[in-house]
């Protein structure tokens, strides 16, 4: 039993949210905590800085993607302790230190680096003893993700373990659990079942195209290139929470004329393992979380403008992986969907090439593995996703 649990993210992006989320899903699950709270970290600074770490990275990944991707070069020094940056973080985090002392958490549990260093922090200074674990929700580990407070990483994939066990962390703590997901997009469920749920065609090549969970990037671009496929197919946008942006696509979907794609606008949804069930192709951008959902689902992905720093990596990975292609000129998307389209042989390789990595029981790894830990008992081995039959892709 872990006892008493604080999950800790960070609303800078959707996926921290969404991987804290799973982690909390899996202990209710599991039953592996006596209490269990999930906290944004950010709602416990002040508006500044909440303001600087949320909305000024939407701001970069919308109007400068290449500043995004400067600071995540320049800030990269494994093992180098910026005291400036910690003062400023500790400066302005002064409520989340007084729920760490009011709750008197077990365990932390953290799917951001900003709750990890500063409880990495305290227990430098032996104000508290608690098990801080961190989970990189990334394929590459940054180095804003290390620091000495930390007693167990979980990372996605056997090549990041390597890259922390060679700037010198033991091996001890650090487990290859992937990135959690919602329990849900393990369960196993029939794709035309999925179609006619949505409203969609059952046999039509179906796409999907995601915004990410606050919608944001080209989408409007996206919609306008797929629009000139020559394969009929049908397209699945999902906006996110930005209703502004669903009222824009739908003009620039009315504004494409004859096409043979049929568009089918999504806001916020709950349901995404359902509409990735459903897709036979994945569009849009390689964020941590994402991916992980679309590899479970063994989903080929084509990705496209990804964010420069983390995203470029993830992206980097799937390409090599054989799991994806990358389109970086959107008046070319439509050319290499249809090639795609009409070579269902490397459709269906990609499929099995994204399920190879898959790792949707990431959540129940990282929760029975922290049990495992407290109970001084060996880790159990990494849980592997149900096997799953190929699906045919609609040529």
């Amino acid at each position: 039993m872990l006892g008493k649990v604080l999950v800790l993210s960070a609303s800078a992006g959707a996926g921290h949210l969404r991987a804290a989320d799973a982690i909390e899903k899996a202990l209710r699950i599991r039953g592996l905590a006596s209490q269990v709270q999930n906290v944004d970290v950010l709602k416990y600074t002040n508006s500044v800085f909440r303001n600087l770490y949320s909305r000024a990275y939407l701001e970069l990944v919308n109007k400068a993607p290449e500043v995004l991707g400067w600071l995540y070069d320049r800030m990269d020094n494994p093992g180098q302790d910026d005291k400036i940056r910690l003062a400023f973080d500790r400066l302005n985090t002064g409520p989340f230190v007084k729920l760490l002392n009011d709750y008197q958490p077990d365990v932390a549990i953290c799917t951001h680096f900003l709750p990890s260093e500063i409880i990495g922090w305290l227990k430098r200074k032996e104000h508290m003893n608690i098990l801080n674990a961190v989970i990189v929700t990334d394929f590459d580990v940054h180095g804003m993700w290390l620091n000495r407070g930390t007693d167990h990483y979980f990372v996605p994939m056997e090549e990041t373990r390597e890259h922390l066990l060679a700037l010198g962390l033991p091996g001890d703590v650090v487990t290859i659990s992937g990135i959690p997901i919602d329990p849900v997009f393990s369960e196993p469920k029939d794709p035309k079942a999925m179609r006619r749920k949505h409203g969609l065609a059952e046999d039509a090549f179906t796409i999907l195209v995601s915004a990410g969970g606050f919608g944001v990037g080209p989408v409007g671009h996206i919609i306008e290139a797929l629009g000139r496929l020559s394969t009929a197919a049908q397209a699945v946008v999902v906006c996110g929470r930005n209703e502004d942006l669903r009222k824009r696509l739908a003009g620039t979907v009315r504004g494409l004329g004859r096409s043979n794609v049929a568009f089918h606008l999504v806001g916020f949804t709950t349901e995404m393992d359902e509409l990735m069930t459903a897709a036979d192709l994945f569009v849009g951008k390689p964020g941590g979380l994402t991916t992980s959902e679309s590899l479970a689902k063994g989903l080929p992905m084509v990705v496209i403008n990804p964010i420069p720093g983390q995203e470029e990596r993830n992206s980097d990975h799937l390409l090599e992986e054989g799991i994806a292609i990358r389109s970086n000129n959107l008046p070319a998307l439509a050319y290499k969907i249809d090639r795609l389209i009409r070579d269902p042989g490397k459709l269906h390789l990609m499929h099995a090439n994204a399920l190879a990595l898959a790792k949707p029981q990431a959540a129940f790894t990282v929760i029975e593995t922290l049990d495992a830990l407290r109970a001084g008992r060996p880790a159990p081995a990494p849980a592997i996703g149900p096997t799953r039959r190929r699906r045919k892709l609609v040529p």
